[in-house]
């Protein structure tokens, strides 16, 4: 079971014409309006600029391929909005008719990271001791932005833990059992102090989004394709568990695309899993860019039956991939967990 591309992949890919967004298009949330028929996406992007600053920007498509810049501008942008160095990797949800949207994001810009230390012209500060380890080391973490329409943003804080790096971390579309439910990629949680080898997908529940955590491990890599592994999109509930789809970074350094199926009503328990990657990066715009090798899913809608995934390309592009929903978990409810 593989995943088909779009055949005019990339769907959006950096923007002259826009300083923002003139070196980086990549990694986009989506969502699918129902009423207006139509598919947005939050994308991450970047200008070619030493410090690197990222932000996010808006598109949107009647067909779910082609799709139209909004704005002309960033819809969020890091310094202004967030007090923070890049805004990035977003995943939407929608609960109770507002929009959730957690993303990644850093104290300082991270820098051109793609090129070797030695030749950067801009690196985060060096701070002293007295500075919490999230600012000294210029950890990832996790904030959360509200929205009724896509257009006016709400800051509402922090959901991760400052004292420790945790991002891809991705809202459940519902409360379960009264809970929030949140998967998290804690980075340093691996090791002899830990139950998993190398970092690994976690789940939480809480009352409060931006509350106390108590992180239990969910998986970790277990087949040869897959080391480090991370969620990627949001979950999609069907009658045959919460759909949910994952990143996989082997030891070739290339990143994969995994599913499983988790329990409706406990969302700890896997009830498949696949044994193979559904996509790996093969097309050049997946293999040639600022991360060669990556394919990195931050959205899926369904659409009449049909699944659309949304994905970055080597750190630079917006690409889409598709299949039948009921094909796909034809074939997961073959797999062991």
């Amino acid at each position: 079971m593989k995943l088909t591309r779009y055949e005019n992949n990339p769907v959006l890919s950096p923007n002259p014409e826009n300083q923002w967004e003139n070196l980086v298009t990549t990694n986009p949330a989506a969502w699918y309006d129902s009423d207006q028929s139509e598919v947005k996406l939050i994308y991450r992007a970047a200008g070619d600029d030493d410090t690197h600053h990222v932000h996010l920007g808006i598109a949107t498509s009647k067909n779910g391929y082609d799709f139209k810049r909004e704005n002309g501008k960033p819809v969020v942008s890091p310094i202004k909005d967030v007090d923070a160095g890049c805004i990035e990797d977003p995943r939407i949800v929608k609960m109770d008719g507002f929009y959730y949207i957690t993303f990644a994001f850093r104290p300082y810009a991270p820098g051109k990271y793609w090129v070797p230390q030695n030749i950067r012209n801009y690196s985060p500060p060096v701070l002293n001791e007295n500075f919490p380890r999230f600012l000294r080391e210029n950890l990832s973490g996790t904030g959360l932005l509200i929205s009724p329409d896509l257009k006016k943003f709400k800051y509402a804080g922090m959901l991760t833990n400052p004292s420790f790096d945790d991002r891809d971390v991705i809202i459940f579309p519902e409360k379960i059992k009264g809970k929030y439910v949140t998967l998290h990629r804690p980075m340093e949680w691996c090791g002899k102090d830990y139950p998993t080898d190398y970092p690994a997908m976690w789940i939480a529940f809480s009352d409060d989004l931006l509350g106390w955590k108590d992180l239990k491990l969910l998986a970790e890599g277990k087949y040869p394709w897959e080391q480090k592994i991370g969620g990627s999109t949001p979950p999609i509930k069907t009658k045959d568990g919460w759909l949910v789809f994952y990143h996989a970074v082997g030891l070739d350094k290339f990143y994969r695309l995994g599913a499983m199926l988790l329990d409706l009503e406990n969302p700890l328990k896997i009830l498949h899993r696949s044994q193979d990657w559904l996509l790996q990066p093969e097309k050049t715009y997946e293999t040639q860019g600022l991360y060669n090798g990556v394919v990195f899913p931050c959205g899926n809608v369904v659409i009449d039956g049909k699944l659309f995934v949304y994905y970055g390309g080597a750190d630079k592009y917006v690409c889409v991939a598709t299949c039948e929903l009921d094909q796909l978990l034809d074939y997961l409810r073959s797999c062991p967990v």
